[in-house]
């Protein structure tokens, strides 16, 4: 398919940049490598000599299989098999140490299951120079997660419709998705979108160094991680792709300041597409609101550019959305003031004090006996903990907000043990009444029972979710385990990099704010300890925090895995897992494209089949109703796809803002599809939770 560099739309602006342009470039570029985001040369030629000694094993393998399923010679000597790249190495953005997305094209002969995860596994497992050679058949995307020369490798396979692939072979060609199973199409949509992106881009280069910044940006906000329910790297890069389209001939600088400028005031759910979506021939789903009821429900909707179209982010939910326009409204203040000559890139990057934000937070630990127990555990909780954050929204009619924290801490005191965070916060604009406070016990009790379905469950694995309030958060979360004894600043230390009155002013306007939310959030002790127990009955705070030492933390002698759980003194035992039905993981409306194992739900395998698909639907429209935001059902359709930018953003390459008295102007979509009525959703959903 003939790529399309300009997008849906003219560009915003065709202005070059000016001398502050290439400044702040500069500028930008010493930034990022001062921050380490660049390979040293030899490491990326090794990284070459990798890829190159994979491409032997491989074609190596196919013609050792070739010749043991009775093919004569002439067939062994043509059997090929080959090496792609995809994600953040092929996009040319990765940092020192990160893995190499690869996809392993072969024949139609040789099978996934018998011969790549068998024979390629047996031959790797021979070779000195693997290590850690982990692979997950059973996976949405199977995967062979592996080391070779100290390089971390995760490879997929791809068994296309073809007796002999060639060594020209284009995997861009909607041709070879024909005969393939859905496996193969999602292993291969990887490789296919990653191509689409560097060929929509107006300038590679500058995309390039704009998407390592927003990665950087993006990690060090607490805002990257698909599994959470934020935005993975494929996610970013379709984005900066857009801006790239919009700004084709801008510096990096100027396109950081663009990025935040747009997507602070874009209306989602209008989605973000680099090109527009076309029929397939191959019949083949793809993401469409007229035709999908489920796709109406998507919050955050970032189209991939390549058949066939899927959303990319449809883990989003209303909670980690609201983070994420926070932290686009934070780096356009920032990004004007920078380009104000008021402050600098160092504002941007400043990490989200995750820990300062919210005066309540859920703490979910987990621990197993061993490290490949501990392992699949961790896998398969993190790829539940999306749901929770769905529940707790249901269960509080939206007004209880959910921030969870994109990655676990461990005590090293405590082997096999991982704690998870999430913060607790009123949705702004409720009022809070006296004395109200949420009771989630049972919302957390439906959360854990979702986990212990775990099909491979063994008695070590253990879980418990307590709420802790910020004063008591565990020392082992901070740097060198040392509570930082700096006063609170507000949400995550929002400032604009400036000492100003302008900005105290500024800021201490956003903490009383933040105070007024969080004040919403005034669980008593008595209320929001008991979320970690299994009865009505609450506990005292001391108590609570007694039971969660005894039960996780305690001391090296007992940090064993007791047979009972004992919660508000009534022993739990611990769940009969073949009394619960196997457990079901919703791969149906998941990210249909792999770029590295943060993209896709990764566990020893768990695939989900059924069942739980009506759970997320019915959860994805409570959300979308009770929280008043716009579905996208709610967009009007009249035929092609098209984009309208807001006027405001048809700026030049001129730094100056838009006059304060004119109103700021949302971007709007819209969609020339067929007219579609509004669907309403169901509001069907056991309300378990209770306000008081």
């Amino acid at each position: 398919m003939a790529a399309v560099r300009g997008g849906l739309s003219e560009p915003i602006s065709m202005g070059g940049p000016s001398e502050l342009d290439i400044i702040k470039t500069k500028e930008l570029e010493k930034f990022l490598a001062d921050a380490g985001l660049y390979e040293s040369h030899e490491e990326a030629i090794k990284r070459e000599e990798v890829l190159g000694r994979l491409d032997q094993i491989v074609k190596t393998w196919v013609k050792n299989i070739s010749r043991s399923k009775g093919y004569n010679e002439s067939v062994v000597h043509e059997a090929n098999a080959k090496i792609f790249t995809f994600g953040s190495y092929r996009l040319g953005v990765h940092g020192p140490g990160a893995d190499i997305d690869t996809l392993c094209v072969g024949p139609k002969h040789a099978s996934r299951n018998e011969d790549f995860f068998g024979e390629l596994h047996r031959m790797l497992l021979e070779m000195p120079e693997v290590q850690e050679l982990h692979p997950v058949p059973d996976a949405h995307v199977p995967v062979m997660r592996l080391k070779f020369s100290g390089v971390s490798i995760d490879l997929l396979y791809a068994n296309v419709s073809l007796w002999v692939i060639p060594e020209d072979l284009d995997v861009s060609q909607e041709s070879i998705l024909q005969n393939v199973d859905d496996q193969t199409v999602r292993s291969l949509n990887g490789c296919r979108v990653t191509d689409q992106i560097l060929r929509l881009v107006p300038n590679i280069q500058t995309f390039r160094t704009t998407l390592r910044c927003l990665r950087l940006w993006a990690k060090r906000r607490g805002v990257y991680s698909n599994v959470t329910g934020f935005l993975g790297g494929i996610n970013w890069a379709l984005l900066v792709a857009r801006i790239c389209q919009l700004y084709p001939n801008a510096l990096p600088s100027m396109l950081v300041c663009r990025f935040f400028r747009v997507y602070n005031q874009w209306r989602w759910p209008n989605p973000v597409m680099l090109c527009p979506i076309q029929d397939g021939s191959l019949g083949l789903s793809f993401w469409d609101p007229r035709r999908n009821y489920k796709d109406r429900l998507h919050l955050m909707p970032i189209i991939t550019p390549a058949y066939p179209y899927m959303n990319s982010s449809y883990n989003v939910s209303t909670s980690t959305l609201r983070v994420m326009m926070e932290e686009f409204h934070r780096g356009n203040e920032i990004c004007e003031a920078i380009e104000a000559n008021k402050s600098t890139w160092d504002g941007l990057f400043e990490p989200f004090a995750f820990f300062e934000a919210y005066k309540n937070y859920l703490q979910i630990d987990i621990a197993a006996e061993t490290d490949k127990d501990l392992m699949n555990w961790k896998g398969w909780v993190e790829s539940r903990i999306r749901l929770l954050t769905l529940k707790i929204e249901r269960d509080t009619n939206g007004v209880l907000q959910c921030h969870p924290h994109p990655g676990e801490f461990s005590d090293k005191s405590k082997p096999n043990h991982h704690s998870y965070f999430m913060g607790l916060r009123r949705k702004q604009g409720s009022n809070p009444q006296e004395g109200e406070q949420f009771d989630i016990r049972m919302t957390v009790e439906d959360f854990k029972r979702d986990v212990y379905a775990y099909s491979i469950w063994k008695p070590s694995m253990w879980i418990n979710v307590c709420h802790v309030k910020r004063r008591d958060i565990p020392r082992f979360v901070f740097p060198g385990g040392i509570r930082p004894s700096l006063p609170f600043r507000g949400s995550g230390q929002r400032s604009i990099g400036s000492n100003s009155p302008q900005n105290d002013a500024v800021m201490g306007r956003k903490k009383r704010k933040q105070d007024e939310m969080n004040k919403g959030v005034s669980l008593t002790e008595s209320s929001t300890t008991s979320m970690c127990i299994s009865d009505a009955t609450s506990l005292d705070a001391t108590n609570a925090m007694k039971k969660l030492k005894n039960n996780f933390g305690g001391t090296a002698s007992n940090t064993g895995f007791p047979e009972n759980i004992i919660t508000n003194n009534v022993a739990i035992e611990k769940p009969v897992i073949e009394h619960l039905p196997p457990p079901v993981i919703n791969h149906e409306d998941s990210l249909e494209l792999f770029d590295g194992l943060e993209e896709v739900e990764q566990f020893n395998g768990e695939i989900k089949q059924n069942g739980e698909v009506d759970e997320i639907e019915a959860l994805t429209s409570f959300r979308a109703e009770k929280n008043g935001s716009t579905t996208c059902s709610e967009v009007q359709h009249n035929g092609d796809l098209e984009e309208l930018e807001p006027l405001e953003l048809c700026a030049t390459t001129s730094m100056a803002s838009a006059p304060a008295n004119v109103p700021a102007q949302k971007p709007l979509i819209r969609f020339s599809f067929t007219s579609l009525a509004k669907t309403t959703t169901a509001e069907g959903c056991l309300e378990v939770g209770v306000i008081r």
